[in-house]
């Protein structure tokens, strides 16, 4: 018996794909499977932990929640994607660095997501507002500390690059939308 595909077309990480899948074809093992991006990784399978985080038109959804197909005609942002098009580290990949807010580096990219994410929304946020913008993530190495102390820094960074896109911002608003040559 054959699995009715679909073909679907999104913009994954500002470049426009296209991918036949299966109607149960997760969002997660598609862009790991069919797209070739690993960064985003496959923890639980639930949504409970957090590791398949991406953004979807500029907000986090668990990829392995949703169905590819559920993507189609939508711009989808992974942790490959959080990156200047000129390698340039996003504030949120340099602040996590800086504040070692990584050990085994499994959960990761979930948090490099969301975090980029919330700081769209809340630019100078408060130790509790990070510590809440992270608690649907799970980390079984860190303790949060240090991912809290990035958090704060990363709005740090973001705000002494100015936000000024024409000036190589390495963190747009939105969805990340890069223009090729």
């Amino acid at each position: 018996m054959n699995e009715e595909t679909h073909e679907i077309r999104l913009r994954v990480n500002g470049v426009p794909r296209a991918a036949t899948v299966p109607a149960r074809r997760l969002l997660s093992d598609c862009l790991r499977h069919d797209l070739g991006l690993t960064g985003t990784h496959v923890g639980c399978e639930h949504g409970v932990c957090g590791a398949c985080t991406v953004l979807l038109d500029g907000r986090p959804v668990r990829s392995c929640l949703m169905f590819a197909v559920g993507a189609d005609g939508h711009e989808v942002t992974t942790v490959e994607g959080l990156a200047a098009a000129d390698g340039t580290p996003h504030p949120v990949q340099r602040a996590f660095r800086e504040c070692h807010g990584l050990q085994c580096g499994f959960c990761t990219p979930g948090f490099l997501t969301v975090v980029a994410a919330f700081l769209e929304e809340n630019p100078e946020p408060t130790e509790e507002q990070a510590r809440e913008a992270i608690g649907g993530n799970l980390c079984r190495c860190t303790g949060y500390v240090n991912i809290v102390r990035a958090v704060l820094r990363a709005a740090e960074l973001r705000r002494a690059a100015g936000r000024d896109p024409q000036a190589g911002d390495p963190a747009p608003r939105g969805p990340v939308r890069r223009q090729r040559p």
